[in-house]
């Protein structure tokens, strides 16, 4: 599996290609703004696009699909059911606010729990509200990676003071969800750089440290 991180639009998203070497296939994580470069990158490997997968339904995630369905007539996109809320209005997210409304109405929505099965691959749902109602990450157990969205970044968290955003119930999916999986797995977020969940759990200091204190700690 190969992942391309991608930095698009105003707040500097994370979009992520990933790629299944094996089959040829890919999918998107993510879609801050349309993006030239991530159609030559599919196109100019031969890859079979297989969908685009929501974290949220934020601006800066969902506004360049309008774009990709456009170059791949079609492509099929992914959230999480709560999250048809947001995409389908402008207001809820954020776009209103930021220079263009923009909503999206066409999404296949996942549960919890689910398991999307593209481009080879097996993408778990793991629904973590908090950030918004129906954020939710994609975790591939075989890989050991994580694609976290906005619900989890290195040593931070998402903000919760957008609609539908609930500060203690983010916390309860960060503590009950995400530091349940293996601590090797590296996570990739929604914004800024790469992390792991070991990592989380010893230094986000929104969460009280699990693992016993260093001398070198203190």
């Amino acid at each position: 599996m190969k992942i391309r991180n991608f930095v698009l639009g105003m707040v500097r998203t994370n979009c992520y290609l990933v790629t299944n070497e094996e089959t040829g296939q890919c999918v998107l994580i993510d879609s801050a703004v349309y993006s030239t470069e991530i159609t030559e990158q599919i196109r100019g490997e031969g890859l079979d696009f297989q969908g685009i997968l929501l974290t949220h339904g934020h601006f800066d995630h969902i506004m360049g699909i309008d774009g990709f369905q456009k170059e791949f007539p079609g492509i099929p996109v992914y959230a999480h059911r709560e999250e048809e809320v947001l995409l389908t209005d402008a207001s809820m997210n954020a776009s209103a606010d930021f220079g263009r409304q923009y909503t999206y109405s066409g999404a296949s929505y996942t549960e919890d729990g689910g398991c999307l099965e593209l481009a080879g691959l097996q993408f778990q749902v793991i629904h973590t509200p908090g950030h918004t109602i129906g954020g939710c990450c994609y975790y591939l157990p075989e890989e050991k990676v994580l694609f976290s969205g906005d619900t989890l970044f290195r040593e931070s968290i998402g903000r919760t003071d957008f609609p539908t955003g609930n500060s203690s119930q983010l916390m309860r999916s960060v503590r009950k969800k995400l530091f349940t999986l293996p601590e090797d797995t590296v996570v990739y977020p929604g914004h800024m750089e790469a992390t792991t969940i070991g990592d989380e759990l010893k230094y986000n200091p929104y969460f009280e440290r699990t693992a016993p204190r260093k001398m070198s700690d203190l």
